[in-house]
C-alpha cells in the first residue's frame, strides 16, 4: 500500500494516475479539498481510500494507521506568494517532520517534494549538492519553507535515508484548480483562447530582452516518471533536481503555445509588478548529473512536445488525467 499526500493536487494526482496505468490502485489518498475544484482530479482515478489531512496526521501518532510501503509526500501550501509563514511553516515543515519520524520509525520508505524555489535568485548556481545547500537564499517564503526541511534533513543526517525532489517550473493536465500559481502555459492558453494573444512580463533587466527570461520546465508526465523512479529504486537516496536541464524561454513557450493551438503568434509585453522585481528570477536551469548518475536515463520530452501534448489531448479536450 502506497500514501500519497497532496494527492488530489496537481503532481499528486498525476503520481496516482500514472500507477494505475500499471495496474497499481492500492492506493491511500490524503488531502484536504475546501472550496476548489482539485476534486475534478480525482475522478476516474482508483485507489482504496481518502484520508482529510488533520486525520491523517494524527493517525500516524496512534497504531490505527496500517503501515504503508511508502509515503510519496507532495502536501503542501506551494503559494509563492503565500504571506502568511505561519502556515507556511506548519504545512511545509512541521508536517514533513512528523511524516518523515515516522517512516523512519516503520521503516517506510519516504519521498517528498521540495522545490527549485530554494535556490533563489540562481546565482549560486542550481546543484543539487547538499554539501552546498545553507548558502542557498531563497527569495519568497515559501521557498524558504522548503528550504529549512532540507536543512533539517540534512543535519539530522537522514537523507540519506530519504528522498527530496526540487521540482522545477512543471506544466501539464490536472493543474486546472491552482489559480494565480497555474503554469503559464495553462494561463496564456486561456488568454489565446479568449483573445487570441498573450500577456509576458516585460524584462528589467538588460542582459534580457523581453520574453527572453529563461525557465527550466518540464512536462508533468516527466516530474512523475522521474518521482517514481525512487520508488522503484528504494537505494537510492537524497535530494534530487526535477527539471528537463534545458532551460527555455518564455517567448518559445507561448510560440510552442501558439503552434499547438494552430494560431498565428502575438504576444503583448507589460512592465512587471514593483513587488515582484527584486524576487524575480531571470534563468532557472535544473543541473541532472546527479539523477542521471543514480540511474535515470529516460529523455524528457521536449518543450514543443510536452505543449502540444497538454494542448491537443487535454485542454482542447478538457480532459484531466484519467479521464
Amino acid at each position: 500500500m502506497i500514501i500519497v499526500t497532496g494527492g488530489a493536487g496537481f503532481i499528486g494526482s498525476a503520481i496516482i494516475w500514472r500507477l494505475n496505468t500499471i495496474n497499481f490502485d492500492d492506493i491511500i489518498i490524503v488531502d484536504s479539498l475546501g472550496n476548489e475544484e482539485k476534486w475534478k482530479n480525482l475522478v476516474g482515478l482508483n485507489f482504496r481510500d481518502f484520508i482529510h489531512k488533520d486525520d491523517f496526521i494524527n493517525l500516524t501518532e496512534t497504531s490505527a494507521l496500517e503501515i504503508p510501503t511508502a509515503i510519496i509526500h507532495m502536501g503542501a501550501n506551494s503559494s509563492t506568494t503565500e504571506k502568511d509563514a505561519d502556515s507556511l511553516l506548519s504545512n511545509n515543515f512541521e508536517y514533513s517532520k512528523k511524516l518523515v519520524e515516522y517512516c523512519l520509525t516503520k521503516e517506510v520508505r519516504f519521498i517528498y517534494a521540495s522545490s527549485a524555489a530554494t535556490y533563489g535568485d540562481g546565482s549560486l548556481g542550481f546543484d543539487d549538492r547538499e554539501a552546498d545547500m545553507h548558502l542557498l537564499r531563497p527569495l519568497n517564503m515559501y521557498g524558504y519553507s522548503k528550504m529549512m526541511f532540507d536543512l533539517w534533513a540534512l543535519k539530522r543526517g537522514i537523507t540519506n535515508k530519504v528522498v527530496g525532489l526540487k521540482y522545477f517550473n512543471v506544466y501539464g493536465p490536472n493543474e486546472y484548480h491552482k489559480g494565480d500559481m497555474r503554469s503559464v502555459v495553462h494561463k496564456a492558453y486561456e488568454q489565446i483562447s479568449d483573445t487570441g494573444k498573450t500577456r509576458l512580463f516585460k524584462s528589467a533587466d538588460p542582459k534580457y530582452k523581453d520574453g527572453e527570461q529563461m525557465r527550466d520546465f518540464i512536462y508533468i508526465k516527466d516530474a512523475v516518471d522521474m518521482t517514481l523512479f525512487f520508488l522503484e529504486h528504494p537505494d537510492k537516496n537524497g535530494l534530487f533536481n526535477i527539471g528537463s536541464g534545458k532551460a527555455r524561454t518564455w517567448n518559445d513557450l507561448v510560440n510552442s503555445l501558439f503552434n499547438a493551438m494552430n494560431k498565428n503568434a502575438e504576444i503583448e509585453y507589460f512592465d512587471m509588478p514593483a513587488h515582484l522585481l527584486e524576487k524575480y528570477q531571470y534563468f532557472t536551469e535544473a543541473k541532472m548529473d546527479k539523477i542521471k548518475k543514480a540511474g535515470y536515463s529516460k529523455p524528457p520530452m521536449s518543450l514543443e512536445d510536452g505543449i502540444t501534448d497538454y494542448v491537443q489531448n487535454y485542454l482542447l479536450k478538457e480532459k484531466f488525467l484519467g479521464w
